[in-house]
């Protein structure tokens, strides 16, 4: 649970890198990723980063892999799927805009509250 940072990016992971190199005490990713199941937006190493620098959860409309490590790591992960692919790094994405997906907008500086069950 936490106060919303969000990511607009298709199947780019380069911001998600930018946004957990930052300290992220309190906050959660939300990653609108597409809905795309071709390959993965957050994988250990970038859990791992997360973890050190606070970041409290991620939310991905999208994929994530090594999600065995990621499992192991202190940081809430929530995804659609698993996918064994990275993604591409093009730098390509925007950052701190109102996402939606399943329903739900999610806008900077709100907060999302989540547990084992959702």
């Amino acid at each position: 649970s936490g106060q919303i940072v969000t990511l607009k990016l298709f199947e780019d992971n380069s911001l998600v890198r930018v946004a957990f190199a930052e300290e992220g005490k309190g906050k959660v990713l939300v990653i609108d990723g597409g809905g795309s199941l071709r390959c993965a937006l957050v994988g250990d190493q970038l859990a791992i980063l997360a973890q050190k620098n606070g970041w409290e959860g991620v939310m991905v409309y999208g994929c994530i892999r090594d999600s065995v490590d990621i499992n192991q790591t202190d940081i809430g992960v929530r995804a659609l799927n698993t996918h064994p692919l990275k993604s591409v790094k093009k730098g390509v994405g925007e950052r701190d805009l109102a996402v939606t997906f399943g329903g739900v907008t999610f806008s900077p500086g709100e907060w999302l509250y989540a547990d084992e069950d959702g």
